[in-house]
């Protein structure tokens, strides 16, 4: 009987287990979008902006930082993507403009 008890415990621990794992493994790669402005700092904003190999490295090395395995996409944000609550919104130089990246797992 401690026997029985004993296996189907460790049986339910196992499942317990198992079962969250492969339904995280089923789910579709989580997406985020972060905003980063043009003047950060950092010197790599012209990188971004133009693509390539370089902005790819970038982009790459910024979600891996922020904990997602690599880029989606990146480049200079559209003025909807960061002013959508002003209804006239100035016009802004594409230099002044934020920096899009687009990470996922």
């Amino acid at each position: 009987m401690r026997r029985t008890l004993a296996v189907l415990s460790a049986l339910g621990v196992l499942v317990s287990v198992a079962v969250p794992a492969l339904a995280a493994s089923q789910t579709p790669g989580v997406e985020k979008t972060f905003l980063i402005p043009s003047s950060d700092g950092y010197g790599v904003a012209e990188c971004l902006t133009t693509g390539g190999e370089c902005g790819q490295v970038v982009a790459d090395a910024w979600c891996e930082s922020q904990g997602y395995a690599k880029s989606a996409s990146f480049g200079i944000a559209a003025q909807d993507e960061y002013t959508g609550a002003i209804e006239a919104a100035p016009a802004v130089k594409t230099s002044d403009r934020p920096i899009r990246i687009t990470c996922r797992d």
